[in-house]
C-alpha cells in the first residue's frame, strides 16, 4: 500500500469502527435498563423493538444510499448518514419512555453509510491493495463488537445509558471532522463492480441458492445475536451480577473466543475443509444457545455457553462473507454483499422483536429454546449446500483498453491453467479473476494484462 491508501484505508476503518460501535455498544445493557428504569420499558416487545430499530432502516436504506453516492459523491452521503445518526443518538440520549428510544434508534439506523464506506475504499485503492484494505475494515468491525461487549457495562458505571447515546453522538460528529480533514478525496468516484450493488444483478444473486442459503444463514445469525441480548443480562443480573459487573464476563469469553476461533477458520482455508468448519460452526453455536438454557443459573455455566456461543460466532462472521465471495459470480460480487449486509440488519430487527416477543409471553427459556431451533433449521438447510470450490479472488490493473480488446484479454486469461472464472473491466481499469492456486500461473497472468 502506498502512504494515501494506507492513510484511507486505515482512516475508512476507524469511521467503519466507530458507526458500529455505536450500534454495539448499547446491546449488553439496554434491555435491563428499559425494563427497570424506562416508562413503557416494562413490555419486552417495545425493548425488543427499540434494541432492534436501527436494523430495519438500515436493511432498507444502505442500498440504495451506495446508489446515491455514485452519483453524487461519497462524502456528502457518509455526512449525511454520520449527521442523521449523531441526531437519532442525541434523541435517544434525551428520551424520557421507550418510544423516543425507539424513534432515536430508527433514525441512527437511518445514517446508512456503510456501501458508501465501501465505495470510497474503492475509490481510493488500487485493484492489488482493495482486498487487504477491505479486510482491515472487516477485522475493525469484529474487534470493535468485542470490546463494545466490555465497554458497555464501565460506561453503565460511569455515565449511564442517556449519557452512552450521548457519547455515541458526539463520536459521530468527531468522524464527520475525521471525514474532512484526514480522509482524501477521490480522483474519480465510479460504480466499482466488486463493491456496489448493481440493480441488474439482483435476479442472478437471487436465483442463486447457495447465495440465498448464506443469506438465510446471516439473518439467522444476526437474529440470535439480538435475542440473546434480551435475555442475557437478565440471566447475569439474576446470578447476582449487576450491569456494572457484566464487563467481567463479557472480557474473558471474547478474549477466548477471539483465541479459538483462529484454528478453525485456518482449517477451511488452508485445507479447503470450508462447509465442515461452517457446518461444525453452526452445530456449536446451537449447543452453546442449548448450554445457556440448561446451566443459567450458574455465572461459571453461562460463561461457558457464552464461549461456545460466540467462538461459533466469531468463526461463521469469519467464513461467510469468504464464502460469498467464493460462490458469487464475479460479476455480481458487489450485489451479492449488498443483499446480504441488507439480510443481516434484517435479521437483527427481527431477531429483537422476536425476542422480546417470547420474552414477554413465554419467558426468557422459550428465547433460548428458538435460538436453538432457529440455528437446528439452519444446518439443515446449509447440508444441502454444495462445498463451495476452494478458490481464490485475485485482482489486476489494466492498462488503457478499449472494449474489444478487454473481450479480447478475457477470453485469453480464461484459457490459463488454474483460471475458474474472469471478469474484465476496462472502464473501471481492472481484471478479476477467480483462481484455484494449486495449478495458477500469476506470471503468465501478468504478463497478459501488461500485453507482453
Amino acid at each position: 500500500m502506498t502512504q494515501l491508501e494506507r492513510r484511507a484505508s486505515m482512516g475508512l476503518a476507524g469511521i467503519y469502527g466507530l458507526r458500529m460501535l455505536g450500534l454495539f455498544i448499547i446491546l449488553p445493557v439496554f434491555a435491563l435498563y428499559a425494563a427497570e428504569r424506562l416508562p413503557g420499558g416494562e413490555n419486552h416487545i417495545l425493548i425488543g423493538i427499540a434494541l432492534g430499530a436501527y436494523g430495519l432502516t438500515q436493511a432498507v436504506l444502505q442500498i440504495p444510499a451506495g446508489w446515491i453516492s455514485d452519483h453524487y459523491g461519497r462524502k456528502p452521503v457518509i455526512y449525511a448518514g454520520l449527521l442523521l445518526f449523531a441526531i437519532g443518538s442525541f434523541i435517544a440520549a434525551s428520551a424520557d419512555n421507550i418510544y423516543w428510544v425507539i424513534a432515536g434508534r430508527a433514525i441512527q439506523g437511518a445514517g446508512a453509510i456503510n456501501a458508501a464506506v465501501m465505495a470510497l475504499t474503492a475509490d481510493l485503492t488500487r485493484e492489488e491493495v482493495r482486498t487487504k484494505a477491505m479486510a482491515m475494515i472487516g477485522i475493525t468491525i469484529g474487534i470493535t463488537f468485542s470490546i463494545s461487549l466490555v465497554l458497555a457495562p464501565m460506561l453503565y458505571q460511569a455515565i449511564d445509558v442517556p449519557g452512552i447515546f450521548a457519547l455515541t453522538g458526539v463520536l459521530a460528529l468527531l468522524a464527520m471532522l475525521f471525514v474532512a480533514f484526514i480522509i482524501p478525496n477521490p480522483a474519480i468516484t465510479r460504480f466499482h463492480s466488486g463493491s456496489g450493488a448493481s440493480s441488474k444483478r439482483f435476479g442472478d444473486v437471487l436465483r442463486n441458492m447457495d447465495l440465498l442459503r448464506l443469506d438465510f444463514g446471516i439473518f439467522s445469525l444476526h437474529a440470535i445475536l439480538m435475542s440473546v441480548f434480551m435475555q442475557v443480562p437478565f440471566v447475569l443480573k439474576k446470578n447476582g451480577l449487576e450491569i456494572a459487573q457484566h464487563w467481567q464476563v463479557y472480557l474473558p469469553v471474547m478474549l477466548l473466543a477471539l483465541v479459538l476461533m483462529v484454528p478453525p477458520i485456518i482449517v477451511a482455508e488452508k485445507k479447503a475443509k470450508m462447509k465442515q468448519v461452517f457446518m461444525g460452526a453452526i452445530a456449536l453455536a446451537a449447543l452453546g444457545q442449548l448450554s445457556l438454557m440448561l446451566m443459567q443459573n450458574s455465572v461459571w455455566g453461562v460463561m461457558l455457553s457464552l464461549l461456545l456461543f460466540f467462538t461459533a460466532f466469531n468463526v461463521l462472521e469469519a467464513t461467510l462473507p469468504s464464502m460469498i465471495s467464493k460462490i458469487a459470480p464475479l460479476a455480481a460480487k458487489g450485489t451479492a454483499m449488498g443483499i446480504y449486509s441488507s439480510v443481516q440488519f434484517l435479521g437483527a430487527f427481527l431477531g429483537a422483536i422476536v425476542g422480546g416477543f417470547l420474552m414477554q409471553y413465554y419467558g426468557g427459556n422459550a428465547v433460548f429454546a428458538f435460538a436453538v431451533g432457529l440455528l437446528l433449521l439452519w444446518l439443515l438447510v446449509a447440508s444441502t449446500m454444495q462445498p463451495p470450490a476452494a478458490v481464490r479472488t485475485k485482482m489486476y490493473p489494466l492498462p488503457e483498453m478499449d472494449g474489444r480488446a478487454g473481450a479480447v484479454l478475457q477470453q485469453r486469461l480464461a484459457q490459463l491453467n488454474g483460471v475458474r472464472e474472469v471478469m474484465v473491466v476496462p472502464a473501471e481499469g481492472m481484471a478479476c479473476l477467480k483462481v484455484d492456486m494449486s495449478g495458477f500461473d500469476e506470471i503468465a497472468v501478468e504478463n497478459l494484462v501488461k500485453g507482453e
